[in-house]
């Protein structure tokens, strides 16, 4: 049960700049790469999603930046609805989620409303090496009209849950606060989620729009 039901209960108790900040950089994608449990909430979630976005798609994180005590800054997918990060999903045509799980296994949990660029994500990691399987679990299907990856344009995105095993991979200490050093599998996730985007983008002939104006909150 998270401490927190809504952004609006943890604004009144938690302290921007010094509990948790917000980072948002636009770009001219029709696609948006959200981390809204980043920081010391979902480690590593943050870092990957900065990657998949790079400078080519729309990035958003909410990042818990306490010493201690960052999982009470969690607010479940459906409720998410900080307004900078609900911003992000409603003006992206397609949301790409990234969370961390707890699972020790080596795994990527794929849910989201989005059938098609789902499977090309199952598709493309396990061709690379990667496991990962659509979600039946309840609580990682992400198939939710009101989960912040299906608030996009479409009604239709995808949510990437990474297990704590694949993550504790991807980078040299998942807990380390600073200084962590991303690992040779780390830019192989990263650049296998970037493909799986361009070819769907190809397909529907998504082209990115030729003035991404780039900014940064922070």
């Amino acid at each position: 049960m998270d401490k927190y039901a809504y952004f609006a209960e943890l604004e009144q108790n938690e302290k921007e700049g010094e509990d948790y900040s917000i980072l948002y950089r636009k770009a001219g994608s029709k696609f948006a790469i959200m981390a809204p449990h980043g920081g010391g909430i979902e480690p590593g979630a943050l870092d990957i999603a900065d990657a998949i976005a790079g400078i080519e798609h729309t990035f958003y994180a909410f990042k818990g930046i306490k010493i201690t005590g960052n999982k009470i800054l969690h607010i479940n997918s459906n409720r998410y609805d900080e307004p900078i990060g609900l911003s992000t999903s409603k003006n992206a045509l397609i949301v790409i989620s990234i969370h961390g799980c707890r699972d020790k296994n080596e795994i990527v949990f794929i849910g989201g409303k989005n059938q098609e660029l789902k499977q090309i994500i199952v598709d493309a990691l396990k061709i690379t090496g990667f496991k990962a399987v659509i979600s039946e679990v309840p609580s990682l299907r992400g198939i939710s009209p009101e989960n912040i990856c299906n608030k996009c344009k479409s009604g239709k995105g995808v949510q990437l849950e990474i297990s704590r095993g694949l993550r504790e991979n991807l980078f040299d200490n998942l807990d380390r606060r600073s200084l962590r050093k991303k690992t040779e599998d780390f830019y192989k996730f990263v650049n296998t989620i970037k493909e799986a985007i361009l070819f769907f983008n190809a397909k529907h002939n998504l082209s990115n729009a030729a003035d991404s104006v780039p900014s940064l909150r922070q």
